[in-house]
């Protein structure tokens, strides 16, 4: 039986680890500029998809947007958006 976004908005995630963000290294030249908003968010996801599932959260329907914004902040980077939060659920339903 799926937990109600409600109450899952109120656990407090379990993220004791520091975030440690890897080094940055330069994107490559010359790409269009789609390719770079792909993949810059797709390492943002993959980021949030990885700190939920340390903090326990393992099925796609325990992350709501707001779920994920919250981690977003906890972890130090910038809210996603609604994209985003869909390819992190994606993400998650991949991962079993």
């Amino acid at each position: 039986m799926p937990v109600p976004a409600a109450v899952l908005d109120q656990m407090p995630l379990p993220i004791d680890l520091p975030y440690r963000p890897l080094a940055k290294k330069p994107l490559p030249p010359g790409r269009p500029r789609d390719w770079y908003i792909t993949h810059n968010r797709r390492l943002k996801a993959m980021r949030l998809a990885i700190a939920l599932l340390d903090s326990g959260v393992h099925l796609p329907n325990q992350a709501p947007d707001t779920r994920i914004r919250t981690t977003a902040e906890h972890i130090g980077i910038h809210p996603p958006s609604a994209t985003t939060c869909h390819m992190v659920r994606a993400l998650m339903r991949y991962s079993r």
